[in-house]
């Protein structure tokens, strides 16, 4: 029910057909009495950094869910950003403090960390590495950084995005091993494929899995099935898994919790989802 004290959360992309956020948050919202709703709202990039600004002028405006093609103009639209959006090189959610400044942090990341944590893997200190540093890849290394590694190695080919994150993490985390040129998972306790591979019947695998040891725990971002051949391959391997959709859902309790809306679990929003494709 939407009424005169609803509370907006603008979802920002374009195009808009391809959004899923509202059928998950908005199930959400009604089942726990939170007069909150996303709405969709499509904005081309010649027209965004105006709307932006706009749409944080309504006083009803709780935050904002960025999303393609506006993650990395966004980062220079704001009036503060944290070190995980520095890394990332892009952001993907805003909101308003009481003082009027707009700030921005980024979840996409998060919602892989705390998927991997909440299956009882400790970060602290472990060697990872992530394969593929486009969009998604930035934001995972940035989130790991900030749960306490102590070392990670950079795949990708394209070589100048990879050396590019690898500086930017050097930058902000000077006190982690940052390596690039290798995507041989020896000696990793964490790798993710953050690379479309896998989308596609017949996709090449982001690595050799029979370099990977048991002990290993793997990550993949790929949602087209819900175990990948990368992921049956590092289950044949023993290694525990990851799944992708896994990310998607975990990262909305920490958007939640950002803009100080009552928060809740991944199974309660898989339950309520009204997803379609």
């Amino acid at each position: 029910m939407i009424n005169g004290n609803t509370e907006i959360i603008a979802h920002i992309g374009y195009p808009t057909h391809t959004f899923k956020s509202p059928m998950i948050y908005n199930p959400y919202f009604e089942e726990a009495g939170i007069n909150a709703v996303v709405v969709p709202m499509g904005c081309k990039p010649e027209n965004y950094p105006t709307f932006l600004k706009s749409v944080f002028t309504l006083e009803n405006i709780r935050g904002a869910l960025i999303t393609m093609p506006h993650k990395v103009t966004t980062v220079g639209l704001l009036d503060d950003v944290t070190a995980t959006v520095r890394v990332a090189g892009a952001c993907n959610a805003v909101k308003r403090l009481a003082d009027g400044r707009l700030v921005g942090d980024m979840f996409d990341g998060a919602g892989f960390v705390r998927g991997v944590q909440r299956k009882g893997f400790d970060l602290t200190g472990k060697r990872v590495l992530v394969v593929g540093t486009g969009g998604v890849g930035c934001a995972i290394a940035a989130s790991l950084a900030g749960a306490g590694i102590a070392a990670i190695s950079l795949f990708d080919v394209n070589t100048a995005g990879c050396q590019a994150l690898a500086k930017r993490l050097k930058d902000n985390y000077p006190q982690i091993d940052v390596r690039t040129g290798s995507n041989d998972p020896v000696d990793h306790d964490l790798v993710v494929n953050a690379t479309p591979m896998g989308m596609n019947e017949g996709d090449p695998l982001p690595m050799d899995v029979s370099r990977l040891s048991p002990d290993t725990f793997v990550g993949e971002v790929v949602m087209k099935a819900e175990t990948t051949a990368f992921l049956a391959a590092a289950q044949a391997r023993g290694c525990r898994t990851q799944v992708g959709t896994d990310m998607l859902y975990e990262q909305i309790p920490a958007y939640l919790e950002y803009f100080g809306l009552p928060t809740t679990t991944a199974e309660v929003l898989r339950r309520g989802a009204k997803l379609s494709y």
